[in-house]
């Protein structure tokens, strides 16, 4: 019984060492490190598999193994399973990548406008669908700016909007000022570089970390107190290399969600790519909205100015 398993409790424990031990996986080749943290939270599907070949192989230095995985990643992520959010709240958002080729702007446009949230940010805006976006939109929210591909739509004035250079060399990012009853808010929409696996190359995540620090130094020299972000950050909490941009904000899942709130792909969510994150708030509330024509889900939250 004590010798059987030795093989399972060996990829209990390395399962265990992945966990524990992430930061120090290196990125020089093909950036593996920041692939392994964006799946980060399935390593736990690991200790269900194990259990039941232990169980088949009955094997008590197995099972006995399967503790380390099983209380490493309770540890981690048990926090999100419970439901952290309240009531309340005075300012609300909302983002989603609206995809290039949703079929439906109008439709999208509508379901994100009944979330009630006072701000609505969108990402991946094609100059053929922003006028539907627009005109779906205007009923709720009076103002918006956009720039390049992102967005915002606001019940509240809009004052000093101006892009952000996050080095792609077309604009996939905004700042704006929402003028609140409550003081006056920084929001930043972004869209970082999209990131593939390639059998021949890796994790490319260059570009988009590259356009991570230069997001990062703009929001530390934000001077107002109360700073917003909303957008695809093709990248994850986990994930080191958002650092630049993560070490400076709060996300609002983590604070105030419940769940791990994957966000992308829609009709299979496994990673939370999209975000929403603060400075200078408390976060009451985070959620995830019903699927749309995209192929992300869109993200609310409610936080106290």
């Amino acid at each position: 019984m004590w010798r059987r398993g030795l093989i399972l409790a060996a990829l209990a424990v390395l399962v265990t060492a992945v966990m524990v031990f992430h930061a120090e996986i290196p990125n020089t080749v093909g950036n593996l490190g920041s692939l392994v943290e964006t799946f980060l939270p399935w390593a736990g599907l690991a200790v269900p598999v194990l259990l039941v070949l232990a169980v088949f192989r009955r094997s008590t230095t197995a099972l006995i193994a399967l503790l380390l995985p099983a209380v490493v990643w309770v540890n981690l992520f048990g926090g999100l399973l419970s439901d952290k959010s309240e009531t309340g709240g005075n300012f609300k958002v909302a983002t989603h990548n609206v995809n290039a080729e949703n079929p439906d702007p109008a439709g999208t446009a509508h379901a994100l406008a009944a979330s009630g949230a006072d701000v609505v940010a969108l990402e991946e805006l094609t100059s053929t669908a922003l006028p539907a976006y627009s005109k779906a939109l205007s009923g709720a929210y009076r103002y918006h700016a956009v720039a390049g591909t992102v967005g915002v739509w606001s019940k509240f004035p809009l004052s000093e909007t101006r892009p952000v250079d996050i080095k792609m060399g077309w604009t996939r990012a905004l700042r704006s000022t929402v003028v609140t009853p409550h003081g006056d808010v920084a929001v930043y929409v972004a869209h970082l570089p999209s990131v593939r696996v390639k059998f021949n190359a890796g994790f490319t995540a260059e570009q988009r970390d590259d356009s991570a620090d230069a997001l990062g130094e703009a929001i530390a020299a934000e001077k107002l107190g109360k700073v917003v972000l909303l957008g695809d950050l093709n990248g994850t909490m986990n994930d080191r290399a958002l650092a630049p941009v993560t070490s400076q904000m709060r996300s609002t899942q983590g604070a105030a969600g419940d769940g791990f709130g994957f966000s992308w792909p829609a009709a299979l969510p496994m990673a939370r790519i999209d975000q929403i994150m603060v400075r200078g708030m408390e976060p009451v509330s985070s959620s995830v909205l019903p699927e749309t024509g995209s192929d992300h889900l869109p993200l609310a939250a409610s936080v106290t100015l």
